[in-house]
């Protein structure tokens, strides 16, 4: 029976080169991302507002610290839903 050496089965893998970056590119990462872009707040829902989904049986519902609650869905992608549209109205 013929077997090859384990030596003579062995691969190197090919040497890495170095990452190259344009000149453009380096100037502009010296001065700080933070420092061009304006301060604006994170946004989040109005004062008051702290809504969730319940789960009742095979049912989800949405409801808010204000008082509101919407209608019962099988689907929980629609109650998450009626919680975005309740945060974005006025």
């Amino acid at each position: 029976m013929h077997e090859d050496s384990p030596a003579a089965a062995r691969t190197t893998a090919a040497p890495r080169t170095p990452a190259r970056t344009t000149p453009a590119l380096t100037e502009s990462l010296t001065e700080p991302l933070s420092a061009s872009l304006p301060e604006a707040p994170p946004p989040g829902p109005p004062a008051g507002h702290s809504a969730t989904t319940i789960e009742r049986g095979s049912f989800c519902l949405a409801r808010c610290s204000c008082g509101w609650s919407g209608p019962a869905r099988r689907s929980r992608d629609r109650a998450r839903t009626d919680v975005t549209e309740h945060l974005a109205a006025p």
